[in-house]
């Protein structure tokens, strides 16, 4: 179903001007086809778009979000219309912003480091990646295109020109031949679109004859599907349709290109437009951009652009957060994985550095569950956590502990982040790490190599009208809750047996149990925000993690009996005293 609420002939504005278009889509679904979920909706509107209007340019804004800044598009447009980097500009970015968060952001929803620090770190290399929303696109670089580069991007980065030397070119060199070219698009390689945009003039009319033979009408309706109409568009770089153009030819063709069966047998989802794969697309997506030479820009104006509502209950934010990690793992695990994919492309060194970081974390979920059981171990069995070492290993492990310190310390001066928002960014990363991160691991195996998928659920956002934040202390039960929790009445348990342990062994005994006490106490403090979750707003546990705690307390006091068996002592002198010993 097309809308079309304001057309060629719209309404005026005050001045006399014609106001922009405003179209509503819906496409069309049935059973027996594959939509691709939000990626298959965002390739539908392109296709409708570029035959309705075919503006340059597209913005990327989820239903929960809004305008913040009425002067947000005047920003994106000073990046993508610059007559120098707007050729080689994929997308401009915008960090997100929320309304409704509790005031000390328990569960560290506003992601402060990651659009703040991380984000803006990736702005110096290759631009930052794609976080799904608040983003304004180059059209053409959606359509597969090669970017526009010079010869200084076409430059290796500093790491390679370090340890290989820069690439020389002659001054009369050129980049390309007509016929190297035709030989580049012949190469099955994924990563080289079948054709350059500097093959690519203003408009569809200039398509003469070299492009003819540059491409045949099979291999783009092979690519963009069958339909001239759409087709023509991806040739006008600037936008725009012919004025001649019949309303109602367009709207049949808009019908059209949104059908079920459109992109069967294309290149939509593998090599153009979203990227379908995973359910988080949008790193796909701007992965691929970058992969072909692409640069992308943050853009973060004093006011915030948009501004949207997030997950403060503790469930649907884990549930959130699963669905991100299992979107990594489905990456992690495809032929789009950046550890291997995309090195015949322009990729820089350190940007696929942090595509791969982006995909990897939710695998630290195994090392960190064992970290943070580590500490009741050490206290249950009375061994410490860490050995006894050399006073030169000693030295390394000072200079390692003091660099990442002063790292972190860097990195909040230089941007502006609170010690609270790191901290409330350190507790949630230990919080997701042993549950969403940990669930995603395997359920991202199950998906891939058993073939077994996971149901996608849309997150569920809060909207705080009333100002009190009651969805904050509503407990929903969920399988998620049960490593966390595990976590902390373990390391509660190691805590009480390695106390009495030192009780009963005396004085001598309570030194080494300061520094196992200490590991346990951090552990359990990381995950103070998971028990005021559990506990809501009236600090009673419920029933379910009363029962689980119980039941992990039996267990580990029998194991501890059998780890401490009863301490003898030597019998008294005093024939007269009952032999005996103390428990």
């Amino acid at each position: 179903m097309i809308q079309v609420f304001l057309g060629h002939s719209g309404g005026l504005d005050t001045d006399g001007n014609e106001l922009p278009r405003l179209i509503y889509v819906s496409r069309e679904k049935r059973p027996g086809f594959q939509h691709h979920k939000k990626a298959g909706a965002m390739n539908a509107l392109i296709r409708v778009s570029a035959v309705l209007t075919n503006g340059a340019y597209l913005l990327n804004v989820d239903c929960d979000h809004y305008f913040n800044n009425s002067k947000a598009i005047k920003e994106a447009m000073c990046f993508l219309m610059d007559p120098a980097y707007g050729k080689k500009c994929c997308y401009v970015q915008f960090p997100q912003r929320f309304d409704g968060i509790d005031l000390h952001d328990r569960y560290a929803n506003r992601n402060i480091v990651f659009f703040d620090i991380n984000l803006k770190g990736l702005d110096g290399i290759q631009g930052p990646v794609y976080v799904g929303t608040g983003c304004c696109f180059n059209r053409q670089a959606l359509y597969g295109y090669d970017p526009v580069l010079t010869e200084e991007d076409l430059q290796p980065n500093i790491i390679v020109k370090s340890c290989c030397g820069s690439r020389k070119k002659g001054k009369n060199s050129k980049k390309y031949s007509y016929d190297q070219k035709r030989r580049g698009i012949s190469r099955s390689d994924s990563n080289a679109p079948l054709f350059n945009m500097d093959d690519i003039d203003e408009g569809f009319e200039g398509y003469d004859d070299d492009r003819s033979i540059l491409m045949s009408q099979k291999s783009v309706e092979k690519r963009f599907g069958q339909s001239p109409v759409f087709i023509a568009a991806t040739f006008m770089e600037q936008g725009g349709i012919p004025p001649t153009t019949n309303p109602a030819t367009l709207l049949k063709e808009a019908i059209h290109v949104i059908s079920c069966g459109y992109e069967d047998k294309t290149e939509w989802g593998k090599e153009i437009g979203w990227i379908y794969g995973s359910v988080t697309e949008d790193i796909l997506t701007g992965f691929k951009m970058h992969a072909r030479g692409w640069m992308s820009i943050y853009c973060n104006p004093p006011r915030p652009a948009f501004k949207g509502s997030a997950p403060i209950n503790l469930s649907d934010r884990l549930n959130q957060v699963l669905r991100w990690a299992l979107g990594s793992i489905e990456i992690l695990l495809s032929r789009h994985c950046p550890i291997w994919y995309g090195y015949t492309g322009r990729l820089r060194l350190l940007e696929r550095l942090a595509y791969i970081n982006t995909i990897v974390y939710p695998i630290t979920a195994l090392p960190l569950i064992a970290y943070c059981i580590l500490p009741a171990f050490c206290l249950i069995t009375d061994k410490f956590i860490i050995p006894e070492i050399s006073n030169y290993a000693s030295i390394w492990f000072i200079l390692l502990f003091i660099s990442i310190a002063v790292t972190g310390i860097l990195e909040l001066r230089w941007s502006g982040v609170s010690i609270e928002d790191w901290w409330r960014n350190e507790q949630f990363w230990v919080i997701g790490g042993t549950s969403a991160h940990l669930f995603a691991v395997f359920q991202g195996l199950l998906k891939v190599l058993a073939g077994i998928d996971t149901n996608f659920t849309v997150t569920s956002k809060a909207s705080d009208e009333d100002g009190d934040f009651a969805e904050l202390y509503i407990f929903k039960w969920t399988a998620l809750l049960i490593p966390p929790t595990t976590v902390l009445v373990v390391n509660m348990i190691g805590i009480v047996a390695g106390v009495s342990y030192a009780i009963n062994s005396g004085y001598q005994s309570w030194g080494p149990l300061f520094g196992k006490l200490f590991f346990a106490l951090w552990v359990i403090a990381h995950l103070y925000p998971f028990l005021k979750g559990l506990l809501g707003r009236q600090n009673r546990t419920p029933t379910i993690v009363i029962v689980w705690s119980v039941l992990l307390a039996s267990i580990f006091s029998l194991l501890w009996v059998r780890i401490n068996p009863f301490v003898s002592v030597t019998p008294a002198a005093n024939p007269n005293a009952v032999p005996g010993g103390v428990f």
